[in-house]
């Protein structure tokens, strides 16, 4: 049986990517199918530079300038502050363990051309999920699956725009790398209506692969493991917005919990130094699978922060990474989310009263109930996609 290609950024220091990107990989096994990643590390550079050329055309946007200073401070600070540095290190080492244990991945090509000629052992190559689909993404035209081979099933699974609309100047482009994908579906709403929008094709919306599977299942893969006895609240923010680090401060004071906090992920934030009673930077993605596990309370501006919180039955709380219509938005993919588990109330700006908001439950055998019938659809989708390369 030939294998099925994956293209996903299972590379990412970013706990939500290497967790989707492993998830996929999971799923496409436990149907029956074996899989490899493909590994980017010969055409990274060249990706790399792809993006740059995108951001510079951005720099005349004081808006998208602007939010990018703190990413700006992160990369000189981790070049110049010996004791950062140290910290993202440290972070970083994790990371690389779960990508150098956890993924399948494919011998390093130099271009590609040689990806693509690669392509032809693979009875399909599947692209998904997270935020592929970024305008910065496209320009970068990798995920796009454009080297793949015509003869070769193509497939989207859950991929993501990210934003609820693309430049106009892509939209000709947009049209072709998806018109040309056999099978193409989308995490949220908004990339339906955009796919129709540029590229006139009706596409079903599945969910996010870390989604595929159960809490149970969940277990099998990274056994639970207490990483703290106190009891704690566990934040997990990538937006530099100092009022939500407030808010949690307000929490621990009225719950008497600690909070457990991974620092500057993305970005360098002034306002999570002093913020948290645990900071910790040995965090791989299996560890931040099980902070989560025994919180008592998640506070996140993270899609996959609530997607884990929800699959383990957590109480939390989601706030708004961006202002809603911001060019940098992301928010699209929380609605469409938080649509399907029918939990807007867990979304939640940082000037809601704590006690009411801590009054506030959750009734997950409804929500659990809920994702289940989504789950089914979005396996029913994968398998067809998959079977017709087979």
């Amino acid at each position: 049986m030939k294998k099925v290609g994956i293209v996903s950024c299972y590379f990412q220091k970013n706990y939500g990517s290497m967790l989707q990107a492993y998830a996929t990989q999971q799923v496409i096994e436990k149907l029956g199918y074996k899989s490899e990643t493909i590994c980017i590390d010969g055409i990274a550079k060249e990706i790399r530079n792809a993006k740059l050329k995108y951001y510079m055309r951005q720099l005349n946007d004081w808006n998208v300038v602007k939010g990018k200073l703190g990413f700006i401070k992160r990369f000189f600070l981790k070049k110049m502050d010996n004791n950062f540095k140290e910290n993202i290190l440290i972070r970083d080492k994790k990371f690389n363990e779960f990508k150098n244990t956890k993924y399948k991945l494919s011998p390093v090509y130099n271009s590609k051309k040689e990806i693509g000629n690669y392509c032809n052992n693979y009875s399909s190559v599947l692209v998904g999920s997270d935020q592929l689909w970024l305008p910065s993404n496209i320009d970068a035209n990798y995920y796009t699956l454009n080297f793949v081979p015509k003869n070769v099933n193509k497939i989207a699974y859950a991929t993501s725009f990210g934003v609820s609309s693309l430049p106009k100047r892509q939209w000709n482009f947009a049209s072709k790398f998806l018109n040309r994908i056999n099978y193409v579906s989308v995490r949220e709403e908004g990339g339906k209506n955009i796919v129709k929008q540029v590229a006139h094709r009706e596409v079903p919306v599945v969910c996010d692969p870390t989604l595929l599977f159960t809490k149970d299942e969940w277990l099998n893969y990274f056994p639970n493991k207490r990483l703290y006895k106190d009891k704690y609240i566990f934040c997990y923010f990538l937006g530099n917005n100092p009022e939500q680090r407030v808010f949690a401060d307000k929490v621990r004071n009225e719950t008497g919990y600690k909070i457990v906090s991974l620092l500057h992920m993305d970005e360098y934030i002034k306002s999570d130094i002093s913020f948290p009673d645990y900071a910790p930077y040995d965090i791989g993605p299996e560890e931040f699978v099980n902070l989560i596990r025994n919180a008592e309370l998640v506070l996140t501006d993270s899609f996959h922060g609530t997607v884990f919180s929800v699959l383990n039955g957590k109480k939390f709380f989601t706030f708004r990474r961006f202002k809603e219509g911001s060019k940098l938005s992301t928010n699209s993919r929380m609605h469409s989310l938080f649509n399907l588990l029918n939990l807007h109330e867990r979304f939640i700006t940082s000037d809601m009263n704590v006690n009411d908001a801590l009054s506030l439950d959750i009734n997950y055998e409804i929500v659990w109930d809920r994702i289940e019938l989504y789950r089914k659809k979005s396996y029913g989708y994968l398998i067809k996609a998959l079977k017709v390369g087979k």
